[in-house]
């Protein structure tokens, strides 16, 4: 597992580091350990919904994608893609609704339905120790890309903070009890502690933007499709963790 590595060109850090590091070390313990590890609940229910026969067509995942440890290893750690029909990006949320829509005619899940978290923990856990690359030269991307970058440095809110006021300009320093990351995305979705539950990264995203007193975007909006895009940018060459552990 690839924790810390040289952060690509154009990076306002020189290393790149997994919010693993900024853990207890029984926080890490626990995720590190397959048998304890809580999201590893999910990753068993997203085997079972992959499985499983859903909609019109009379098809589950596995009728086109057969074993997804073969089929699936690697895939999550090139998301989020250029789609040409929708002529934006997707993430593996987005990916899943798709395939059920068009090729299994099964309705697209609710944003964080318990299923919907389980199967995308269940595919990205398939790219586990894969490093993160986002192919930037695919359609439009780079254009998102520079999207996501001004949501990243736009202050909002009441609080008057932007992503970076805490993953940049405060990474390493504590704000309350919680020690501040560089906000990575390779983890997710990420079991938490404090939730005792699977958070989806668009479910975080919210979050800290509602904790800056602003009034968040809808999930897979535009302006979070571009923010997903240039944070896992930005989390370039660092593993897959899904299902991390936070606190």
């Amino acid at each position: 597992m690839t924790v810390r590595t040289a952060a690509p060109e154009g990076h306002p850090f020189d290393e790149v580091l997994s919010g693993w590091l900024f853990r207890e070390a029984e926080t890490r313990e626990l995720e590190a350990d397959s048998f304890q590890n809580p999201g590893m609940l999910y990753v068993d229910l997203g085997a079972e919904i992959w499985n499983t026969v859903d909609g019109t067509m009379g098809k589950s995942c596995a009728t086109c994608h057969d074993d997804a440890a073969d089929t699936m290893k690697g895939i999550a750690a090139n998301y989020p893609k250029w789609d040409a029909d929708a002529k934006r990006p997707i993430n593996i949320e987005l990916q899943i609704d798709k395939c059920r829509v068009e090729n299994m005619g099964a309705e697209a899940y609710k944003f964080d339905a318990a299923d919907q978290k389980a199967l995308t923990t269940y595919i990205k856990h398939q790219s586990l120790g894969t490093p993160v690359a986002v192919d930037l030269s695919q359609g439009e991307l780079q254009t998102w890309w520079d999207r996501g970058k001004d949501i990243y440095y736009t202050r909002t809110g009441q609080l008057n903070f932007a992503c970076a006021s805490c993953h940049e300009a405060n990474s390493g320093q504590r704000i309350r009890a919680d020690h501040l990351s560089q906000g990575q995305a390779n983890g997710f979705p990420t079991y938490r502690l404090k939730q005792a539950n699977m958070v989806s990264l668009h479910n975080r995203f919210r979050g800290c933007i509602r904790d800056t007193r602003a009034e968040f975007p809808k999930a897979f909006s535009d302006e979070l499709m571009a923010l997903e895009v240039y944070v896992t940018w930005r989390g370039t060459g660092l593993s897959v963790e899904t299902p991390a552990v936070r606190q």
